[in-house]
């Protein structure tokens, strides 16, 4: 399965080279003209029907949150920063992988017996451990800049369930692919994977104002936060955080910190997943930002919209989605596609 490998492959910002490559071998026999900037951003279009004369830009982000190495303590330990939004708090005694080669590493930890405060420390006070015992043998294995991302390996749960890291965006990206391997739409599509999105939505920018599309749909993961309220009255039965759920189709965004969704899209989009029976969501959480931030601002402006894939435990070494949000998601999307006419996304 694509997203597995997707997933299990090392990119983090501004080294997306290993994801890169997948979607390449992906896509080439469905598009062309497919091009690779000066930044690293992947571009490719999807000839159309020429039933509709939009232009289409579909963007995903190659690029995963993680970790970079900043230098080397004289007993051999790793100092790091983070590349993106690593939470500190989820830190101590993960396992990481190390550069290219994935050379396994911990995230040195003070045992409980030592801490019973459980004090939690900041980033800057972390260290990973490679077994190197000197700073000369832990910078041979792993020079300044070296990123680090958490080791943790895409499985199934169960027949609806699956896991993985980098969900954020490797499933927009999974997508993006599926939907380039489909049949020809109304419309030329083209695809933008994106880079740098982590820490500031950098490779959008550039591949807007290349592509200069007339509409933009955003592919992204998105945080699913339907677990219980640690902070709901016992009483009260398993009170659930106020979020988007997994299960519950694929999520619109109306507002983030990044963009507001014009009311004549997002109508559009509701209308076209009513009239084919797909279920969908709505998000209002002002946190977080997406490619959509620089991409509908890129240009003269351009009307986009984000569709996204709920996922539970965002930004931590695993990520939880549905089989059943990926397929309408798919659908979703392609259904916009075969949908869009110059009326469609004209202001009324």
């Amino acid at each position: 399965m694509l997203l597995e490998q997707l997933s299990n492959a090392i990119g983090v910002s501004g080294e997306e080279n290993a994801v890169r490559k997948i979607i390449l071998d992906a896509i080439k026999d469905h598009v062309t003209d497919i091009r690779i900037d000066s930044i690293g951003n992947v571009t490719a279009l999807k000839k159309g029907t020429g039933k509709s004369p939009v232009k289409v830009m579909i963007a995903a982000h190659m690029d995963e949150i993680g970790m970079m190495i900043t230098g080397h303590d004289s007993s051999g330990m790793l100092r790091f920063t983070n590349v993106g939004g690593v939470p500190a708090n989820i830190m101590p005694g993960l396992r990481v992988k190390v550069g290219k080669d994935a050379m396994q590493g911990i995230v040195i930890w003070t045992p409980i017996h030592m801490n019973r405060d459980g004090n939690v420390k900041k980033l800057k006070d972390l260290r990973i451990d490679i077994g190197a015992s000197s700073k000369g043998a832990a910078e041979g294995k792993a020079k300044i800049g070296t990123r680090a991302t958490f080791d943790t390996t895409y499985a199934e749960i169960n027949d609806v369930m699956v896991r993985g890291k980098a969900f954020d965006d490797r499933v927009g990206c999974s997508l993006l692919v599926d939907i380039l391997q489909g049949d020809p739409y109304d419309v030329d599509v083209y695809a933008a994977f994106t880079v740098q999105e982590e820490i500031g939505l950098r490779g959008a920018q550039v591949a807007a104002q290349r592509l200069k599309p007339d509409f933009a749909i955003v592919l992204e993961g998105t945080t699913a936060h339907d677990i219980p309220d640690p902070e709901a009255d016992a009483d009260s039965g398993d009170s659930v955080n106020p979020a988007c759920k997994v299960g519950s189709g694929p999520v619109l965004t109306v507002m983030d910190r990044s963009m507001i969704t014009a009311p004549h899209i997002l109508k559009f989009v509701r209308k076209v997943a009513d009239k084919n029976d797909i279920p969908y969501q709505l998000k209002t959480a002002l946190g977080g930002g997406t490619d959509a931030g620089r991409i509908h601002v890129s240009n003269t402006g351009v009307p986009s919209i984000v569709i996204s894939m709920p996922c539970r435990y965002i930004h931590s070494p695993t990520a939880f989605l549905s089989k059943e949000d990926y397929a309408n998601d798919l659908k979703l999307v392609q259904a916009v596609l075969n949908n869009i006419t110059p009326d469609a996304i004209a202001f009324e």
